[in-house]
């Protein structure tokens, strides 16, 4: 039906007879004959001039044929690509008639409250925003694919119904109608089934998952996302690390035109010590110092004795400090759980603070010349035990300094070398699994478990981009002998192992070789390459914050047949 896209129109077409497909844009009345008309496709919008009587309107669907001619002078439109030219001598075939849309197809949409705009989501993905973005997912799925096939990976499917497995978020549950009161579980990830493949001999798995959570949404989850999915057999760390950072930097590639520099490692405790945080954003700077020393004879009561003294500085960030702001960032510190906020405002004679009268001189030097303070910084100082003092920090530092997620430059970090253990169970007093019990502990540290279980590492690791933690994974436990001793250090019994986990690790007595994997989430990727804060932004078919799709009205009341079918009964519900 068409020769030519409607935004591939160039000056090299002038003269050609073209026929081009698409939507009304807008349509410009000049005089009793005479109307301009911006045709819109997925590529772009082209002028046409019709100089004949025709009723079409916003949205209406049409054919134009007609040839290509270079604008007339003082017309050039600069801010498109088919600026330089338009389409004349049309002929006008009206497709399908339209009815007026409840807001504009354009950036004015970008206003429209989010519901109206899911709910008439099939007139939003008209927008030009919406088309590049389902384009630049697109082209990070294609990327992805070529990588992973280059380096080796064969794509398998695993399965959608599979049984309940213990991981941290609520499952999606689907009755079996075959055998009632039981049920499926929708996957949470493919985790059990890609393990089970390195079993299997595939050596080397990859898939891009649909994978399913019942949590609550927000700005960088929904209940179904997609990750690229990957397992290896015969590695250590460093070869599941480059072999995702392939994909990875390929991905951004095929967006931006640029691969980024190899992505640098960090470890947890270093990210911890110098961000405040195991996710951080390495496009600011505003790091975490280390001030213990300075005040270890302090007689400053709030910080005597404290086991960690951390302080960041603001540039220049006194005058635009006020009293009521810092009085707002001290309610956020002490609502994350700091004990308080020292805020001190350096001038030419030492710093404007109610506690600077606390501090020696000496302290004051000291402080000045550890964070390179000039007047007119701001310096902000939490002192507590050290994991509390580097997360309250980090809170503050990304409040005060960090930029929009998609803002560039795009700066990628693998963290590594995570705790194997984080806390411990309030019942039993145990130490808690960090990532997933089934995590490879970092040999160095074997010996540790009884001693000093939680300084034990793991071979673990997340990657993070701009502050968003993109996804993680880590090498895995092959042997049962040091299986069974990290459930020893987490209070699981043999018993207990077998009945919660024999399905799984059973398998493995039969020659489970080495292995390790990554899940990274794509919609998380591709919503920074796209330029979005917004996972929502880059899915065709999201669901609102709460959980909710306007286009179709789900979730809705199952039908009472199937209900009854299915020996199902719904409950009211009890406060």
């Amino acid at each position: 039906m068409r020769t030519h896209l409607c935004g591939a129109l160039r000056s090299e077409h002038i003269g050609q007879t073209v026929s081009v497909c698409g939507w009304v844009g807008r349509r410009r009345e000049h005089g009793e004959h005479l109307a301009f008309v911006d045709l819109r496709d997925h590529s772009g919008i082209v002028q046409c001039v019709i100089n004949h009587d025709v009723d079409v309107r916003s949205e209406y669907v049409l054919k134009i044929t007609g040839v290509v001619r270079e604008r007339p002078e003082g017309t050039i439109n600069e801010n498109i690509p088919t600026g330089d030219v338009e389409i004349g001598e049309c002929e006008v075939e009206i497709l399908r008639v339209a009815t007026p849309p409840p807001f504009p197809i354009d950036e004015r949409a970008d206003d429209v409250d989010e519901n109206i705009r899911l709910q008439y989501r099939y007139l939003d993905l008209r927008r030009s925003r919406m088309q590049k973005n389902l384009r630049v997912r697109s082209a990070v799925n294609a990327a992805v694919r070529n990588s992973m096939h280059d380096q080796g990976f064969v794509e398998v499917e695993t399965p959608m119904l599979v049984p309940s497995t213990p991981e941290g978020a609520r499952e999606f549950l689907v009755p079996s109608r075959k055998e009632p009161g039981s049920f499926y579980a929708l996957p949470q990830s493919p985790q059990l089934f890609k393990q089970l493949l390195m079993v299997g001999g595939v050596d080397r798995y990859y898939q891009i998952a649909r994978c399913l959570r019942d949590e609550d949404l927000r700005a960088d989850r929904q209940y179904e996302f997609m990750q690229l999915d990957m397992e290896m057999s015969f590695v250590n760390q460093d070869d599941v690390l480059d072999a995702v950072s392939q994909s990875v930097l390929a991905a951004a590639e095929a967006v931006t035109g640029e691969r980024p520099e190899p992505i640098e490692r960090i470890t947890w405790h270093d990210a911890m010590n110098r961000f405040g945080i195991d996710k951080p954003d390495l496009r600011f700077g505003m790091e975490l110092q280390e001030l213990t020393a300075i005040f270890s004879s302090t007689e400053f009561k709030a910080f005597a004795g404290a086991e960690a003294i951390k302080g960041i500085k603001v540039d220049g960030g006194a005058a635009e400090y006020g009293r009521n702001q810092l009085d707002k960032l001290t309610d956020k510190a002490k609502s994350a759980g700091a004990k308080g906020l020292v805020w001190l405002k350096a001038t030419d004679e030492g710093f404007d603070s109610p506690v600077a009268k606390f501090l020696s001189d000496d302290e004051v030097a000291a402080l000045k010349e550890t964070m390179s303070v000039a007047t007119g910084d701001l310096v902000l100082i939490v002192a507590d035990d050290w994991e509390p003092t580097c997360e309250v920090l980090g809170m503050l530092r990304n409040e005060i300094g960090r930029p929009p997620v998609h803002q560039g430059p795009y700066r990628y970090v693998w963290v590594v070398e995570f705790p194997l253990f984080v806390g411990r169970d309030k019942e039993t007093g145990n130490p808690k699994s960090g990532h997933h019990p089934f995590t490879m502990p970092h040999p160095d540290d074997i010996d540790k478990f009884e001693s000093d279980p939680m300084s034990v590492r793991s071979i673990a690791y997340d990657l993070v981009l701009n502050g968003w933690e993109l996804g993680s994974g880590s090498i895995r436990i092959h042997e049962p002998e040091l299986q069974r001793k990290v459930f020893a250090g987490l209070g699981i019994s043999d018993e207990e192992a077998e009945r919660k986990f024999g399905f799984f690790l059973n398998p493995f007595e039969y020659g489970a070789p080495p292995h390790g994997g990554f899940a990274f989430g794509l919609d998380r990727l591709v919503a920074i390459l796209a330029g979005e804060d917004n996972i929502r932004e880059v899915i065709a078919y999201p669901k609102t914050q709460s959980g909710q799709d306007p286009m179709t009205n789900s979730p809705i009341p199952g039908d009472p047949k199937a209900l009854e079918e299915l020996g199902l009964k719904v409950l009211p519900q009890v406060d």
